[in-house]
């Protein structure tokens, strides 16, 4: 078969240029829209169940939430394996399904067996999807601080400003908000005018439970027309909870701020952030699998300096990790690898075949080559990462080593040919010379593939491996 390239390539000479410079003028388009992202996607498609069981021990979790929910999820179709994790007040299911399913079909079922499983579960334990996101989903970490604001101000800043914005990024999975303190009502209730008053905890309770909410009161005809009734009682002013009425004694409301003191609080907090040795808010932007981690960054950068028109002038953003950062090294360095590898090549052809158009075709192996790989790497959906990266650094070396075997056999034998008193065709000669090499170009580097997999193996990364093997 390789005999057969080889004489038809040199057959259609014109043809085997055209197309390649067909497509390397392709690839080099198609390379500027390839994403990038750290690692390629070596997880099996895994749907994650969080579930908050506030109060809960980590034991009473594990036997009342987390257990129910993994029996529920064994069995189903397509699952391999079923992980949990179990602490105080959450619990977190893994559910690995098998190579090639949908992710999205896999949460589907998920959602039908919880449907099943949750009643089973203690009040107010209600499982969560977490967002579909790739192996090293965090992209960015970006701080919010203040030198006069509060931490219940960042944190609001940061819930209702920021991280809205954020989310509408196409590509962004998820913003999550770390440290600050989240506002809330605290009624903190005074026990002596309680039962002064005669008043349960469970009235109070029951009072508190309605404040805010909207209800109906049915409908009424008017002039041949149908008007509904409602009682708008939505609400979060701190003053309209304050005059809630909790009971009714000898015909007179008895007010919720007469038996309670009412302010805002901090929610009960199990961690906390700093910047710089101030109190901070930290939102950790998580990206999508298919999402191009550089192309996100910048456009998570320009919504960040859109949003300081908005924001006080007081609160300042700043960016404490950036993983286009990493990437941008990474491609830095394969790039610096491939002018390393064309400047080698072309001193040491030169130097010792002292023939300039040996060193040329030497050197337009590697650019073809890598683009063409590029090519292939937008049929089959892979991005450019430090793992494909680092295979393109290896083969540089390897491409390197098959061009100069192939070129200085070529021509050693038309140089031996036109030193003959009859020469024969000079496409006969090239033919010849490149398959007496072929051979053992292919056997040797098929032998090298075969090593950076037992490696690979060698070292646990079986899943890697399997990538490798395809």
């Amino acid at each position: 078969m390789f005999n057969f390239l080889v004489s038809e390539s040199l057959r259609n000479r014109q043809f085997v240029l055209a197309t390649a410079a067909i497509l390397v003028i392709y690839g080099a388009l198609t390379m500027r829209a390839l994403p990038v992202d750290v690692f390629p996607d070596l997880n099996r498609p895994t749907v994650t169940l969080m579930t908050e069981a506030e109060g809960l021990a980590p034991e009473e979790v594990e036997t009342l939430v987390t257990f129910p929910i993994e029996t529920s999820m064994n069995g189903m179709p397509g699952v391999t394996r079923v992980r949990s994790v179990s602490g105080v007040g959450l619990s977190i299911v893994y559910i690995e399904f098998d190579w090639g399913t949908n992710i999205y079909l896999n949460r589907q079922q998920v959602t039908e067996r919880l449907n099943v499983v949750r009643e089973q579960l203690p009040r107010g334990a209600t499982p969560q999807l977490a967002p579909v996101t790739s192996i090293m989903g965090e992209i960015m970490l970006v701080a919010l601080s203040s030198d006069t604001a509060s931490p219940m101000d960042l944190r609001e800043q940061a819930d209702w400003v920021l991280r809205p914005r954020l989310l509408t990024i196409p590509g962004v999975a998820q913003v999550i908000p770390i440290g600050g303190e989240v506002r809330q009502y605290r009624v903190t209730l005074n026990i002596a005018q309680l039962t002064a008053l005669n008043i349960s905890r469970t009235e109070v309770e029951t009072a508190l439970r309605q404040f805010g909410s909207n209800t109906a009161g049915g409908f009424v005809d008017q002039h041949a027309r149908e008007y509904l009734i409602r009682n708008i009682g939505r609400t979060t002013r701190i003053d309209d909870l304050r005059n809630l009425p909790v009971a009714h004694r000898n015909g007179i409301s008895v007010r919720l701020s007469q038996v309670a003191d009412i302010d805002y609080g901090a929610r009960v907090k199990r961690g906390d952030a700093d910047y710089m040795g101030r109190p901070a808010v930290i939102l950790s932007v998580q990206k999508q699998p298919s999402g191009d981690t550089l192309k996100l960054t910048h456009e998570v950068e320009a919504a960040l300096a859109d949003l300081k028109r908005v924001m006080p002038k007081d609160v300042t953003t700043a960016v404490l990790f950036r993983q286009a950062d990493f990437i941008k090294v990474s491609i830095d360095n394969v790039l610096k690898v491939l002018v390393e590898a064309l400047a080698v090549v072309a001193v040491v052809l030169f130097m010792f075949l002292l023939n300039w158009r040996t060193t040329a075709i030497s050197l337009t192996a590697i650019p073809i080559s890598i683009l063409i790989t590029v090519i292939v790497f937008h049929l089959f959906g892979m991005t450019i990462n430090t793992m494909t990266l680092g295979g393109l650094a290896i083969a540089i070396g390897e491409l390197v080593d098959d061009a100069v075997v192939d070129v200085e056999n070529v021509f050693r034998r038309l140089r031996e040919n036109k030193a003959t008193a009859l020469p024969e065709p000079a496409l006969r000669i090239i033919a010849q010379a490149s398959q007496e090499v072929r051979s053992g170009i292919i056997y040797a580097t098929a032998y090298s593939a075969s090593i950076w997999v037992r490696a690979a193996r060698q070292s646990g990364c079986d899943e890697a491996a399997e990538h490798l093997d395809d």
